[in-house]
């Protein structure tokens, strides 16, 4: 199940600080916002994705990820190839100078006029480029965000984003979260397994039986969630909690040479990517797929 957690393997990203993998994860969002080529797009994912495993973090973890996506793939690919007939046109247009009127999408999949509602829509081939580019965007910002996290402690991530000048309560809020939300997964792995205990074979049950018996997690999983609220609310207000960053810590969050040649890096990847994007076009959406 997945859950949060501090990868046991040691490698140059459990090293970094983590004011140098905030600025990794702004350089790669923007990079992946701004490209739009799948090519260059899965490059990037396939990038982070590598540099995932080498950090150590599950490959199991990755699968998972990709299992809970492929339904929202799926429906992409669908919906862009039917659908996304006018900005893919004017992605191509602005790219070839070939007026709007003039461009014909390659059409891959024709459904009959005769059927209800749908009838005449047309997959085009340049749709599905188009929805792959969307996929390898999501899938780039949802692996370099475990990237990230799994590689720090929490009490050294906490040092950092104040040292990094973000206000405290986000931080704290950030960090609370963080060392919620295994304990939720906990009690839900708890609530479930009283269920089987009690007769219940959820490996036998069909999908809708099952989504229904997940459902009734819910209810004691939110009154659950309320009292620890509620219990933490009591705590910090016992201990005078005013969110100023102005206070003492135990650890300490310190740039060291291999921080600053990385933070270097980034910043050099983002200006070549940026120069080649609009010198050159390098990442556009008719970079080496359409002529």
């Amino acid at each position: 199940m997945f859950k949060f957690e501090t990868v046991e393997h040691d490698s140059i990203f459990t090293r970094l600080d983590f004011r140098t993998k905030l600025v990794m994860i702004v350089v790669i969002t923007i990079i992946a916002f701004v490209w739009e080529s799948p090519i260059t797009g899965g490059l990037l994912t396939l990038s982070v994705a590598a540099a995932c495993l080498l950090a150590g973090i599950r490959l199991q973890y990755l699968g998972l990820v990709l299992k809970i996506m492929v339904p929202f793939y799926i429906f992409l690919l669908i919906t862009m190839g039917f659908f996304n007939i006018n900005q893919v046109k004017t992605l191509i247009s602005q790219a070839t100078s070939i007026p709007l009127e003039q461009l014909k999408l390659t059409i891959l999949l024709s459904i009959p006029k005769t059927w209800f509602w749908v009838g005449g829509a047309s997959m085009s081939l340049e749709g599905i480029i188009y929805a792959l580019n969307i996929i390898f965007k999501t899938l780039t910002m949802i692996l370099v965000i475990p990237l990230a996290i799994f590689t720090t402690d929490i009490n050294q991530m906490v040092v950092g984003m104040v040292r990094a000048k973000i206000p405290y309560k986000i931080v704290f809020i950030f960090s609370s979260t963080l060392r919620f939300f295994p304990l939720l997964l906990e009690e839900i792995e708890t609530i479930i397994e009283a269920q089987r205990l009690r007769g219940i074979a959820l490996e036998k049950m069909g999908l809708i039986r099952k989504v229904k018996v997940y459902s009734t997690v819910a209810v004691p999983l939110i009154l659950n969630a309320m009292t620890k609220s509620q219990k933490l609310e009591i705590v910090l207000q016992s201990k005078a909690f005013s969110g100023s960053s102005k206070r003492t810590y135990l650890h300490e969050s310190l740039l060291g040479k291999n921080d600053y040649l990385t933070i270097t890096f980034f910043i050099v990847l983002l200006i070549l990517v940026m120069f080649f994007y609009f010198i050159f076009g390098v990442g556009k959406f008719t970079w080496l797929i359409y002529s």
